[in-house]
């Protein structure tokens, strides 16, 4: 066979060789973009069933949570009211205790308000037209109960213990009761014109209710006639 013909057929051949070799690089590179973008879309669809697990995750603990504040709730209010129940069976037992109490100290404080303003009228006194001299004993007998009374009132105020004010006030059946009656033109019909044994309250609440002397319905122009 002559030189150039073999030269022409080895030359074919050889470039048949180069083509075929670009083509299967060609397949190995279109190959290769094809697995990293399917390993592309696995990736991304684990992620997504990832973040769907974690999503129902957090919601099941959201609502777990959720059961567990409205239990707290509930148990603090039950508690506030287990309190406030406690606060108010304490009230009342404080109120029933300390009430006899301070009834006995109204008896005492009578009894020193008697005592004072009678200690007071002897010392004003008048003998055969002359007043009664001085004594000192007396005065400082007097003195010492009027301390005393002055102690016992603020030791009442202390305690939310107040005197009613009654006198030349409608009489009321719900802070007083009656002990004698009286025809007083001057005055208005049914108004308390003396308080004959204070009466005194308790926060707001009737601790002791006054004994008056009530002013009867009657003729002012007869009266004033008489």
């Amino acid at each position: 066979m002559d030189e150039s013909v073999k030269d022409d057929l080895v030359a074919r051949f050889r470039a048949y060789l180069d083509s075929v070799g670009a083509d299967a690089a060609d397949d190995v590179n279109d190959g290769g973009e094809g697995s990293d973008l399917y390993s592309l879309f696995v990736e991304v669809a684990g992620l997504r069933t990832e973040v769907r697990t974690e999503s129902r995750l957090v919601k099941d603990a959201l609502d777990q949570f959720r059961t567990v504040f409205d239990r707290l709730e509930k148990d603090h209010a039950a508690l506030e009211r287990e309190v406030e129940r406690a606060r108010s069976e304490t009230r009342d037992q404080a109120r029933t205790l300390l009430r006899p109490l301070l009834l006995e100290l109204l008896d005492l404080r009578d009894r020193l308000e008697a005592g004072a303003r009678k200690s007071t009228e002897q010392g004003r006194s008048w003998l055969f037209g002359f007043r009664r001299p001085p004594d000192p004993e007396l005065d400082a007998w007097r003195e010492g109960q009027l301390m005393t009374l002055r102690r016992l009132d603020r030791l009442l105020h202390d305690r939310q213990v107040a005197p009613l004010d009654v006198v030349g006030r409608p009489f009321d059946p719900r802070v007083g009761c009656v002990v004698s009656t009286v025809v007083d033109p001057s005055q208005d019909a049914g108004a308390v014109v003396e308080m004959v044994r204070a009466g005194f309250s308790w926060n707001g609440e009737l601790l002791r209710p006054a004994e008056v002397v009530v002013n009867k319905p009657g003729n002012r122009t007869e009266g004033l006639s008489s």
